[in-house]
């Protein structure tokens, strides 16, 4: 199992982003299912990758790269990524969604599906929820049946080439559907709980959950 890293320091975005919640900032009172329009209200589309973190930038290497799965399942996992690599691979196109309100259309993924990671380590009956853990310090929640929603994966590769560091290289979750927040970068740890573990954003006033549509941006909204 990873030694996790500590909570990655107050930054000036992190003063903001908590600021924004207390305040709704963004929040346009809309919502809308994503079968009716494909930009979730609030959302401007842009051709280019923003790139947010929380002032911590982790370079590793994928020789160095080790993912982690443990808790509630069967089989844990200690991959490197080779051993990660020569699962079976998956390509997915799909949008994302950023809670500070950009939004990117047609990103072409390609990893490991987070159902065949399901499969491979078998969570147990009473787990329901997931926490991913980064490389940054950084940590968020979902529940079980979002982490394994048909399009989400863990990602290597982004338009035929190794996914960067500033963008969570190696390997980063992407999970479609929900804000963009929720798909950690530095991938480094999953854990399989029975009960919710709130993470980094969510104790600090974001929506526990984060579906763009329905603008569950804050946990107040």
């Amino acid at each position: 199992m990873t030694e996790q890293n500590d909570p990655p320091p107050d930054s000036k975005l992190t003063r903001s982003k908590e600021r924004w919640a207390r305040e709704g900032r963004f929040l346009t009172g809309k919502t809308a299912r994503a079968d009716e329009q494909r930009l979730p209200p609030g959302q401007h589309l842009t051709k280019d990758w923003p790139i947010l973190d929380l002032g911590l930038t982790p370079q590793i290497s994928r020789e160095r790269w080790r993912l982690d799965v443990y808790g509630a399942v069967e089989h844990p996992i200690f991959w490197d990524f080779t051993e990660f690599t020569a699962q079976q691979q998956t390509n997915f196109v799909s949008d994302i969604h950023c809670v500070t309100t950009w939004s990117r259309y047609d990103n072409q993924w390609e990893g490991l599906s987070t159902r065949d990671l399901l499969n491979a380590c078998r969570p147990r009956d009473e787990a329901r929820y997931v926490v991913l853990h980064s490389h940054d310090g950084y940590t968020t929640n979902l529940a079980l049946e979002d982490f394994a929603a048909e399009d989400a994966l863990l990602a290597h590769s982004w338009s035929g080439v190794p996914l960067h560091w500033e963008h969570g290289g190696p390997v980063r979750l992407v999970v479609p559907h929900l804000y963009f927040w929720k798909s950690a970068k530095w991938l480094q740890s999953i854990e399989f709980l029975a009960e919710d573990a709130p993470g980094y954003w969510e104790v600090r006033g974001y929506h526990n959950r984060g579906d763009p549509w329905k603008e569950e941006r804050y946990s107040g909204g």
